[in-house]
């Protein structure tokens, strides 16, 4: 593949991801995307699927082989886990722990909030239980 298709693919897979196009990430995937890539902010479409609470699609980015853990933008976002947490997504919070997402992973390269600290700012009494359950410890 050329790497000019390459960035076309990657392009039309955070796009579906950030609109949540199911069909269009399936698209994109079958068409050769790659699961981890990221858009020029850095925003990769794991992060995007979670922050907007589709589970569907994280479930098919983490299937096509994105990784649960890396962390989206440049400064301004975080991680899956996190997104997902602070929105109280929970359907999203257990594809992520499902596969292999980090309880205590917290974001700005380790020196932000854990996902626990998040869902605990809002009243999301379902999710932190999740991430309880799942060995989450606030950060501070």
């Amino acid at each position: 593949m050329t790497r000019r298709r390459r960035k076309k693919l990657s392009r039309r897979l955070v796009v579906a991801a950030l609109v949540g196009d199911l069909a269009g990430v399936r698209a994109a995937l079958r068409a050769g995307a790659p699961a981890e890539t990221a858009d020029t902010a850095g925003s990769t479409p794991l992060y995007l699927a979670s922050v907007s609470g589709s589970a569907d699609i994280v479930r098919v980015l983490l299937a096509a082989g994105a990784f649960p853990d890396t962390e989206s933008g440049i400064g301004s976002e975080g991680t899956p886990l996190c997104g997902a947490a602070a929105w109280g997504h929970t359907e999203a919070v257990r594809a992520l722990l499902d596969s292999g997402a980090d309880p205590n992973l917290r974001e700005d390269h380790g020196t932000g909030l854990a996902p626990l600290d998040w869902a605990s700012r809002g009243p999301y009494p379902e999710t932190v239980d999740l991430l309880v359950a799942a060995g989450a410890h606030p950060s501070r």
